[in-house]
C-alpha cells in the first residue's frame, strides 16, 4: 500500500478474525419453520449474513420475514417452493432469492444451503396459516 493510499482496515479491531471458519455438518441442528437448521456466523457482530445448512420437513410450515432476504441453494433431493401463490420446481443447485414479505416453505425431501441477509433474527420470523 502507498503512503498516499487509505489502509481500508483502518479504526478495524486488530483482534478480530479476518476469516471466519464453519463446519456445518459439526453444528448443532434448532428447529426452524422448515425443518433442521444448522447455522454458521450467528456472532453479535456480525451484520452482513448467516449460513444455514437446512435440512426441509415433510411438515415445513409457512412463514415470512420482515427485514430478511433469503437465498436458498438447492444441494440434495427435489420438491417445490411455495412463495406467494406460486409453486416452483427445486432440484439440487437450483438457486432462489426470497424477499422479504414473500410468504414461503419449501416442501419435499431436501438438503439446502440458506443465506439470510441481513443475518438470521429469530424475531423476523412470522409464521402463517396457508389453505
Amino acid at each position: 500500500m502507498s503512503p498516499t493510499t487509505p489502509d481500508p482496515l483502518d479504526g478495524v479491531n486488530a483482534t478480530r478474525p479476518k476469516v471466519r471458519i464453519a463446519q456445518l455438518d459439526e453444528l448443532a441442528p434448532v428447529a426452524c419453520p422448515c425443518g433442521q437448521s444448522r447455522r454458521a456466523f450467528a456472532d453479535p457482530d456480525n451484520t452482513l449474513a448467516t449460513v444455514h445448512l437446512t435440512d426441509i420437513s415433510k411438515d415445513s410450515r409457512a412463514h415470512y420475514h420482515k427485514r430478511m432476504t433469503e437465498i436458498y441453494i438447492v444441494l440434495e433431493g427435489e420438491g417445490v417452493l411455495e412463495a406467494d401463490g406460486q409453486v416452483f420446481a427445486l432440484k439440487p443447485l437450483t438457486t432462489v432469492m426470497i424477499p422479504p414479505g414473500c410468504i414461503h416453505r419449501a416442501v419435499g425431501n431436501l438438503r439446502i444451503i440458506n443465506v439470510p441477509m441481513p443475518p438470521f433474527d429469530p424475531a423476523d420470523e412470522f409464521e402463517v396459516s396457508v389453505n
